[in-house]
């Protein structure tokens, strides 16, 4: 007969399982963060590149290619590597489907490439189409963060993801701010995409902060020089308060380019650091589950026996009420090594662990939630009322700010209308 001992060993092992695809994918994550890395700087030496009409940055260009296209081999290595015949893949299909965007655009990355080496497209084109890509990188770092079944874990790669998020954001601010002082001339449009993007940089990065460890947190204040970012600041300045069509030095494009690269920098050193912690500790998790697998493997029929069975109806024994959770919501004590406890104080023991760890974890994905919620009423603004990104985001802020609520109970609101908006426009 299968007794309780047999299912703890089978759940174990379920735990083990889940623990050891959140390493592979995690594994995918720091690999596909290298490479966004890498597509950032190339987007913004290839703005460079137009916007001086070919006669600059055409070496510095070549070289960024030569490095990206690596690390894409190391990314499509990882990709070949995923059991695509498995089913036992929660996150499965979204992931997958995810993966096979990334390869379209992967695929059609030479393209564009070309088209910028030849200055068929303009810079605003080109940013587009790198934003795209990038965008669709990122959304394989945010499946991984909205199905990680393991709440430490999760809030690493809530916090990995916010903070690649405002990286892209930085990134972005540094090609536009590129074009415009390659052009000489000041644009409003790109100087109101300027204010958005520094805006949305910092709301990345406040909940990188809610959720990043402190040692984290303590390496990005650190990574900030003051130097570079009061520079940044000047520039910044430069750009956004500069009249419309107003004349801008070109001289300043290097210093520009180089300023927001040294930042990005600092912020790339924040990113290994936390795509490190994520592989350590599904390194760490996975291996305390082990040894509790090979101690309820080791408990002999004998030893299980001696629990009252009565005892299932009685208050559960103060030696195993209490439960000590660290700092991450996870336990520090691992379960199930003493021998003498009974299966069923092992399966309370359980029991309690995993409610615990669903509170944590539905406290964890409520952040994800609110930016899935976020964005989908940013995309209907757009549709219904053919407002760009940038345009629909203020739109929700400036209703949250007249109507004195949060910006996730606005676009509640915004969906909840959904039903009753005309229909788009063809």
């Amino acid at each position: 007969m299968t007794t309780g001992l047999h299912f703890l060993v089978a759940a174990k092992r379920c735990e083990i399982a889940e623990l050891q695809q959140l390493s592979l994918t995690s594994a995918l994550v720091n690999v596909t963060a290298r490479l966004i890395h890498g597509l950032q700087r190339e987007r913004g030496l290839s703005n460079l590149h137009i916007g001086s009409r070919g006669s600059q940055f055409s070496a510095q260009r070549e070289q960024q290619i030569e490095q990206c296209v690596a690390i894409e081999a190391e990314l499509r290595a990882c990709f070949d590597s995923l059991d695509t015949d498995a089913t036992g893949i929660g996150h499965g299909a979204r992931l997958f489907s995810r993966i096979a965007y990334v390869l379209h655009g992967l695929d059609a990355l030479p393209g564009l490439r070309e088209r910028v080496g030849t200055l068929q497209w303009s810079a605003r084109q080109s940013t587009d189409a790198y934003v795209r890509l990038i965008a669709g990188l990122l959304a394989l770092v945010f499946e991984a963060a909205d199905s990680a079944s393991n709440p430490e874990i999760s809030r690493l790669l809530v916090a990995l993801f916010n903070f690649m998020q405002g990286k892209e954001f930085a990134g972005q601010e540094r090609a536009t701010g590129a074009v415009l002082f390659a052009s000489g001339l000041a644009d409003a449009g790109e100087q109101q995409r300027l204010l958005h993007l520094i805006e949305s940089q910092e709301r990345c990065l406040q909940v990188f902060v809610e959720f990043a460890r402190p040692e984290a947190e303590a390496l990005w204040v650190a990574s900030q020089a003051s130097a570079t970012l009061a520079e940044l600041e000047r520039l910044r300045r430069v750009l956004c308060t500069a009249a419309p069509q107003a004349p801008l030095r070109v001289q300043l494009c290097q210093p520009w380019f180089d300023c927001c690269s040294q930042r990005m920098d600092g912020m790339k050193l924040v990113e290994d650091r936390l795509a490190l912690d994520l592989l350590r500790a599904c390194r760490d998790k996975i291996a305390i589950a082990q040894a509790e697998l090979d101690a309820y493997q080791s408990l002999s029929a004998s030893a299980t026996r001696e629990a009252d069975d009565m005892s299932f109806f009685q208050d559960t024994p103060a030696s195993s009420a209490v439960v000590e959770p660290n700092g991450y919501g996870t336990a520090t004590q691992p379960f199930g090594l003493q021998l003498e406890r009974s299966i069923l104080e092992l399966v309370q023991e359980q029991a309690r662990r995993l409610q615990t760890m669903g509170e944590e974890l539905d406290t964890v994905r409520a952040s994800l939630n609110e930016r899935k919620l976020i964005e989908r009423a940013k995309g209907l603004l757009m549709a219904h009322r053919q407002l760009s990104e940038e345009e629909a985001h203020k739109t929700m802020r400036q209703m949250a700010m007249n109507q004195n609520r949060r910006l996730i109970e606005v676009a509640e609101a915004v969906l909840a209308m959904a039903d009753v908006l005309p229909a788009r426009p063809r």
